[in-house]
């Protein structure tokens, strides 16, 4: 399964087609759509630590509601404001020791997805959140896509994931989906929706939206320790140890209890 992935998997985009995109008009409107969805759940995150994988948006701004101390950007483009550069499937960070990880649209640009969230599940501690933004497959742009008529400034090379096929794989690697919420700017009329909100004739529109956002925690399994069950006692039947005192047997005297004699 990962070569499989390693040559169906996405590209990595330039920092000139990301640049590209992000000074049209159509990516200008959907990172602030972004960042206003990333701004109703971030603020209820708690720790100290938040990272973002992924060069996507402008520096921290997708970061900007995060209410925790450290906030980091490990990019995989240069000149775009991150702290530091690095391979998504091989993260320079030790284990359990990130609260939260935002990944936006990185595992549609990455060659092995499945490494990046695993490699996410080895940074996250143990009551971790992460985040994923992406894009919608069966939306226009995914099925534009398909047919060769992708948007113009649209980076290439993107492998878009089914956010349903996405929720497996977190399952797979112990986490437990708590928010999958869909969005879009080519449906005026369709404003954002959450999974499990009540439904109408407006909810037919949400498979279709453009993007969606995925928060997983992680789920740790407790674990019983199951006492070792105490011995029974052995009672001694001759002495405390062979060659010792005699043990005081019923009937029997002890020496200091035997009859004296006189000579």
């Amino acid at each position: 399964m990962p070569n499989q992935l390693a040559i169906r998997g996405g590209q990595p985009f330039s920092r000139y087609t990301l640049t590209l995109w992000l000074r049209s008009q159509r990516g200008r409107r959907l990172l602030a759509l972004e960042e206003r969805e990333l701004r109703r759940v971030l603020p209820d995150l708690f720790g100290r630590h938040i990272l973002q994988v992924g060069s996507w948006g402008r520096g921290q701004r997708l970061l900007g509601s995060a209410d925790m101390l450290h906030r980091a950007v490990l990019g995989t483009v240069g000149d775009l404001d991150a702290q530091s550069l690095v391979e998504p499937e091989r993260l320079p960070v030790q284990n359990q020791s990130v609260d939260a990880v935002l990944l936006p649209h990185t595992l549609e640009f990455s060659r092995m997805p499945h490494n990046v969230l695993r490699e996410t599940s080895r940074i996250l501690t143990d009551r971790g959140r992460l985040l994923i933004l992406g894009f919608n497959p069966w939306s226009v742009w995914g099925l534009r896509q398909r047919l060769g008529l992708r948007y113009r400034a649209f980076p290439p090379g993107a492998r878009f994931v089914n956010p349903g096929r996405l929720c497996d794989w977190l399952e797979l690697l112990d986490f437990e989906v708590v928010l999958v919420r869909r969005f879009g700017i080519g449906f005026p009329w369709g404003a954002p929706r959450t999974l499990g909100e009540q439904t109408g004739l407006h909810s037919l529109l949400n498979p279709f939206m453009e993007g969606y956002l995925i928060m997983a925690k992680k789920r740790v399994i407790p674990m019983s320790l199951v006492g070792r069950l105490p011995r029974a006692q052995v009672r001694t039947l001759v002495g405390g140890a062979l060659g010792g005192a005699a043990s005081k047997l019923p009937g029997t005297p002890s020496h200091r209890e035997l009859p004296q004699t006189n000579e």
